[in-house]
């Protein structure tokens, strides 16, 4: 595991759990205390954390800093490509359409489903131009990429333009990406135009699916685009804290955990 991805699933379980300590972390995570501390030190310079002795616990502040998509692409691979099988499940059965947001696990599934054969005839809308192109290049011939203005970080369509066309829009399910997911702040990006769009695709579907591993759960970030009242399925992975997904199993949330190693 990456030191980047490491950290990443440190500051999850610190946001879930309160409260983390070096030993555990070692344990956790087949490394020295040293690199923990290493790890710890990091982030808190970031503000993800605030280090105390023995370990650090959960910074209340809201992230802003976004990972480029190609970054992202390369993070917790084996984990999105596991949740994007769990999410083909999902697809509509026959004829239907679905939504698909702008993000790395939704390109994992968008992969998978241009390569596999479909039982019947499936619309799709999506705003994010890799998703479209991959999609398009696999044979997929009934695709609407939203038009509007392009978000150079995620490659993804935003604005006035594409919420237009949104609102006259429904789908049978929409498969979301998220940056993070809190019990009270729900799910957030760090972009207003492109959670605007996200919470289109969420109120415009009869099912929201969501797509998100474990390093996601429990962070928070400045725009929150849904609640998780509005949430129908969260798949994960199984480095998810039980507690974080009890609780959404309390809030009849459907909670799908697959084996992400």
């Amino acid at each position: 595991m990456y030191a980047e991805e490491r950290r990443r699933q440190i500051a999850s379980l610190t946001a879930v759990e309160g409260r983390v300590n070096v030993t555990e972390l070692s344990e956790r995570f087949d490394v020295t205390a040293e690199t923990i501390r290493r790890d710890l030190a990091v982030l808190d310079r970031e503000g993800v954390v605030h280090r105390v002795h023995g370990g650090a616990v959960a910074s209340q502040s809201f992230q802003t800093a976004e990972l480029t998509l190609d970054t992202r692409l390369r993070s917790a691979t084996s984990a999105k490509s596991a949740i994007a099988r769990a999410a083909f499940d999902f697809l509509p059965q026959g004829n239907g359409s679905i939504f698909l947001d702008a993000g790395s696990t939704i390109n994992a599934l968008a992969d998978l489903i241009g390569k596999t054969p479909l039982s019947g005839h499936l619309s799709i809308v999506s705003n994010s131009l890799p998703i479209a192109l991959s999609l398009a290049n696999n044979g997929i011939d009934d695709v609407q990429l939203l038009g509007g203005t392009v978000r150079a970080i995620t490659q993804a369509v935003v604005g006035d333009t594409a919420l237009r066309t949104m609102a006259l829009m429904r789908a049978d399910v929409a498969f979301i990406g998220t940056n993070a997911l809190t019990l009270d702040h729900g799910l957030s990006t760090a972009d207003a135009q492109e959670a605007a769009i996200k919470s289109a695709f969420v109120t415009n579907a009869h099912k929201v699916v969501v797509l998100c591993d474990s390093s996601k759960l429990g962070n928070d970030y400045l725009v929150s685009f849904a609640s998780v009242a509005d949430i129908d399925v969260v798949i994960t992975d199984s480095e998810a804290p039980e507690s974080f997904l009890s609780a959404l199993r309390e809030r009849e949330v459907d909670v799908v955990v697959v084996d992400g190693k």
